[in-house]
């Protein structure tokens, strides 16, 4: 591998801040081929990251995802780092996340923050949150991953373009994590330092808004993995509600007061609730068999000694 094989994208948002020192933290590890995509910012960081080398195209939408759904066009090289331009990560860590990538190891990398970040480098809030996130992942998916909303990622090109991406916002890292998992590509976690953001440069992230967003990208994009996972939730949903109305009514019936259209209606909640579950079941045994079609069909393809 020499520097030209590897791709530094870094999306921006008025970042002129951390940019210009970040670039030059890249090209001092030895990687030349920086692309910035540059969200129309109003502070210069894109004329700044040009004059430090790297390479500036600008957004054309709006939101992260955007952005890198639009760069990732413009990538030819075999392989590529995604980093923010927020300064929270450090250049030099770059070798540990290509690591797993050249040695054959795994299609995709993500650098797991959450074992050693800095002292103000999250906040309570967000701490707890992407812990609770990464665990409504696990559960949905089946996997481990101990960080899917990491910043700091490394790909394969041929990965990179299986992906398929629709989110424009912060969503983006979740899509990307599912995607994976879906396209059945080899994930691994490397340990990354995650540092506090600059004093200079706000935060553009909405802990409570995106963080809902991103808990709902998980739970709709579920419905094409786990199913069962997808139609239980709503299942549940519905017979708790029965549950409680039906409690309700118990309890009025045992006082000698009847309740006709709320047994009604617990009626119809509990059993919507145990359909729920029967789509859920049938939807995940149709796509076992895809799964297994799929697979066959690989199987017969797959050249012969």
């Amino acid at each position: 591998m020499n520097s030209a094989d590897v791709c530094i994208l870094i999306p921006t948002l008025n970042e002129a801040s951390t940019i210009g020192q970040l670039i030059k933290d890249f090209r001092h590890e030895g990687f030349f081929n920086i692309l910035v995509i540059d969200g129309n910012s109003k502070d210069g960081t894109g004329q700044i990251a040009e004059a430090e080398g790297a390479r500036v195209i600008m957004q054309t939408g709006k939101g992260k995802g955007q952005a890198m759904i639009q760069a990732f066009r413009f990538i030819e090289s075999p392989y590529v780092i995604m980093v923010d331009g927020d300064g929270t990560y450090l250049a030099r860590e770059a070798h540990s996340l290509l690591k797993p990538v050249l040695e054959g190891r795994a299609d995709h990398v993500i650098g797991n923050r959450l074992g050693n970040y800095s002292p103000g480098a999250f906040t309570r809030l967000n701490l707890v949150g992407n812990r609770l996130i990464n665990m409504f992942f696990d559960v949905a998916y089946g996997v481990e991953l101990k960080d899917i909303l990491s910043g700091y990622r490394a790909f394969t090109l041929e990965s990179m373009r299986e992906l398929e991406l629709n989110k424009t916002g912060f969503e983006i890292e979740t899509e990307i994590s599912v995607e994976c998992i879906l396209k059945k590509q080899r994930v691994e976690e490397v340990p990354i330092t995650y540092l506090p953001r600059s004093k200079k440069g706000a935060t553009k992230l909405n802990p409570v808004k995106d963080g809902f967003r991103i808990g709902s990208t998980i739970y709709g994009l579920a419905k094409m993995h786990n199913p069962m996972f997808y139609f239980g939730i709503i299942g549940s949903i519905f017979i708790l509600a029965g549950l409680f109305t039906g409690t309700f009514v118990v309890a009025q019936w045992y006082e000698g007061i009847t309740r006709i259209p709320l047994s009604i209606l617990t009626a119809l909640l509990i059993i919507f609730g145990l359909q729920m579950f029967i789509f859920g079941t049938l939807s995940d045994f149709i796509l076992t068999l895809h799964r297994q079609t799929i697979q066959l069909i690989m199987e017969m393809n797959k050249p012969r000694k």
